[in-house]
């Protein structure tokens, strides 16, 4: 398991691109649209992990409501797994709450499952692993 992005919320995506080219020193190699969670992204590659910008696409979207209640920053902290589907068992043999009872489709071609902040120290935890 190694951290595969950390996800952060974000009122104006393109301003927010332009703040973390400069911060990063290179522009983001992806923007995509993920329908399903009224969500625009953009990822920037920073070694081995990426940063992942969050914007809503619509007042109803879980970022939204995010923004709304804590403000921008960051949202969650996705970890990279080998077995999603095994890894989800296991946590929920542990007791952690999942948000989602089956993995589905996230942005940057990945399948992803959400642990509960609840269940995680007040930290909302994205399992993900690519598509194949």
């Amino acid at each position: 398991m190694q951290i595969e992005h950390l996800g952060i919320a974000v009122k104006d995506l393109e301003a927010a691109n332009e703040l973390y080219t400069t911060l990063l020193g290179k522009a983001p190699y992806k923007a995509e649209e993920v329908e399903s969670e009224k969500v625009m992204t953009s990822f920037f590659q920073t070694g081995e992990s990426k940063i992942e910008l969050l914007a809503a696409t619509a007042p109803e979207s879980a970022i939204a409501q995010y923004i709304e209640k804590r403000g921008e920053g960051i949202h969650h902290v996705a970890f990279r797994v080998a077995d999603i589907r095994a890894e989800m068992e296991r946590l929920r043999e542990q007791g952690f709450r999942l948000l989602n009872e089956a993995p589905k489709r996230g942005a940057d071609n990945m399948w992803v499952c959400f642990v509960h902040p609840k269940s995680a120290n007040g930290v909302l935890v994205e399992l993900c692993q690519p598509v194949e």
